[in-house]
């Protein structure tokens, strides 16, 4: 018999999560600057969404991004556009941030609400099972991190998630009035990320259909053919604004590189054993990974049921939640996994179905006692490890190695945020083996109240320690080149390249390589490239100015091709330094290196530039 909370403990228990969510994706979200190299392309492309009025095509340094669908822009644009920006938002980074921030906390309310209203019929506790999956998906160490970035993965793990979640409360209830709500929400996922959305649901529903025995209620009560029309409506006019005003550039680019080529082939050197993905299964549920595994047994075995008691058990609609996360869970693994290029935000989408998996298992009332404290001692030793190793820094502390952040290892000792992390982590393992033995107030929320003071006291002052050492000189370069620019005189950077250079400078920047061919293409392009600028201004890269400022990192300047440019040295911020070269120089050195058979190839088609 199914135990519903009261109306009081439901407000309560939705009170406390979003309590929770507030804390760990929104406190402190724009104390930071932006964390190349990814997220200042989005909010670059956002912001000047905001500032032209150009909603259609995300535009970035004066070229087309269409690496992903607009719902994310035009979020981030949308907080870009409320006033007293510069006040609120000085660093720019609550705005590009709040999207991932607040979509992550909307899953999180939605998973608790789902497993208050439909409970597991062994469930005594339904709220807690509620606040634990909550929990336990804002804790996952790939929601920690990609929760404060400022991309499209939260965004879609979400709009993903709700409308599975929907679909699945549509299929186990008997009025299925408001259907069409899950497929709305799809539309907004495949305008989030592309019609890998269409593909992740289609999946989990074939897989679901399969273990359930109940492809015939499924279809009846979802109205998939309508609910791809409803998708469809939602999604498909962007797409098809799109293809009209950029026309063949944009096919090649989302549809044949960003979607079809990252499926069959590796791009951008992301390429991972065919195992990967069943790694990051385990840590991304880290360290509640013993309770899923129990969660993903329960779902196995009932792929290998077919007496017809045992049928009609697995069939029991209102009882499906563990079925339908695990063939959520199981989706993801099978696309990702055949996928040639893999990453590890692209196990975000099974992070809900993993945390719903975590707390049902640890709330099951029939669970043995043996199985239940074989999980909680293999997470109280897994702990104990990782304190143990954070205790004694000098075995990992020195094999830091970030040329961006040389004195990261310094900075760490004298923070002692290991420390703090070490004690948080061994109090873990403590209440872990605790209720490995004990089974009296048994309960996986007790452990996850530390690892909350871990994001809050140590991984919030990480996110500032390496904010200082590594995007703040980022940040003063572009306040010093906007103080010393000349009329008309182009930036580059060069080596290291950061796209926040552009954002924070809201200036055109040519970015190249340390190699003699960036160099060489450098000159040229400083010749010959054109392009727009965000807000129109700067029409063309000026050639009439007979200088350039260039950003250049210390161990790009020790080069030898690099040496020699009778430069003026304007400043040194952390690893960069501010060169102001003259053109007909940096020309001469190009003449010298095509002697010697270095060509220029940045005409060629790159589809990753900015």
């Amino acid at each position: 018999m199914k135990i519903l909370p009261t109306s009081k403990k439901y407000k309560e228990g939705i009170l406390l999560i979003l309590f929770a969510g507030v804390i760990l994706c929104i406190w402190q979200l724009g104390s930071t600057g932006l964390v190349d190299e990814t997220p200042p392309l989005f909010a670059a492309a956002s912001r000047a969404m905001s500032e032209t009025g150009n909603w259609l095509t995300p535009r970035v340094n004066g070229l087309n991004r269409f690496d992903k669908p607009p719902f994310i822009y035009w979020l981030m644009g949308v907080f870009y556009l409320l006033p007293g920006h510069s006040i609120w938002d000085p660093l720019g980074t609550w705005s590009a941030r709040l999207p991932s921030a607040i979509s992550t906390v909307l899953m999180m309310i939605f998973i608790g609400d789902t497993l208050m209203r439909c409970p597991d019929k062994n469930d005594t506790f339904p709220r807690r099972t509620a606040v634990i999956a909550a929990l336990a998906f804002a804790l996952s160490p790939l929601v920690v991190i990609w929760s404060r970035i400022a991309v499209s993965d939260a965004l879609l793990c979400s709009t993903l998630g709700i409308s599975l979640l929907l679909n699945w409360r549509t299929y186990i209830s008997q009025s299925n009035r408001y259907w069409w709500t899950a497929w709305v929400v799809l539309g907004l996922s495949v305008l989030t990320k592309g019609p890998v959305s269409l593909v992740l649901a289609g999946l989990t529903f074939i897989i679901f259909g399969f273990v359930q025995r109940d492809f015939y209620t499924i279809f009846k009560r979802n109205k998939p053919i309508k609910g791809l029309f409803i998708t469809l409506l939602v999604s498909a006019p962007w797409y098809i604004a799109e293809l009209l005003v950029e026309g063949r550039p944009f096919w090649d680019s989302f549809f044949g590189y960003h979607n079809f080529q990252r499926l069959t082939s590796v791009v951008n050197n992301h390429s991972q054993p065919w195992w990967f993905f069943g790694m990051m299964l385990l840590i991304s549920s880290l360290p509640f990974t013993p309770f899923l595994l129990i969660g993903l047994k329960d779902f196995i075995s009932s792929l290998f049921r077919f007496n017809s008691f045992q049928t009609k058990e697995i069939r029991r609609i209102d009882q499906s939640l563990v079925n339908f996360s695990g063939s959520w869970l199981l989706s993801v693994f099978i696309l990702f996994s055949l996928a040639a290029t893999k990453l590890p935000s692209y196990w975000l989408p099974a992070v809900p179905a993993a945390s719903i998996l975590i707390a049902i298992s640890s709330n099951n009332s029939r669970r043995s006692f043996k199985s239940q404290a074989i999980s909680y001692f293999l997470l109280a030793i897994s702990m104990l490890a990782l304190a143990f190793i954070l205790f004694l820094p000098e075995l990992w502390i020195f094999s830091i190695d970030d040329p961006e952040m040389p004195d990261l290892a310094s900075n760490l000792l004298e923070s002692k945020l290991y420390l703090r992390a070490s004690i948080l982590l061994f109090l873990v393992s403590c209440i872990g083996f605790y209720f490995a033995i004990y089974k009296r107030f048994r309960s996986i929320f007790i452990l996850q109240i530390p690892l909350i003071f871990i994001q809050v006291f140590v991984m919030l002052p990480l996110w500032n320690l390496a904010d200082e050492l590594r995007h703040k000189p980022v940040r003063q370069v572009s306040q010093k080149l906007l103080s010393i620019q000349n009329k008309n005189e182009p930036i580059a950077m060069v080596g290291i390249r950061k796209p926040s250079l552009h954002f924070y400078t809201r200036k055109l920047v040519t970015y190249e390589s340390h190699s003699p061919v960036g160099l060489v293409n450098l000159s040229n392009r400083l010749r010959y490239e054109e392009r727009d600028n965000w807000n129109n201004i700067e029409k063309n890269l000026p050639k009439e100015a007979p200088t350039f400022l260039l950003v250049i990192d210390r161990k790009t300047s020790t080069l030898q091709h690099w040496q020699n440019l009778e430069k003026q040295e304007l400043g040194n911020y952390g690893v960069y330094k501010i060169w102001r070269l003259k053109k007909q120089v940096v020309e001469e050195r190009e003449k010298f290196l095509r002697s010697r058979g270095v060509m220029p190839n940045w005409r060629e088609t790159t589809k990753e530039r900015y």
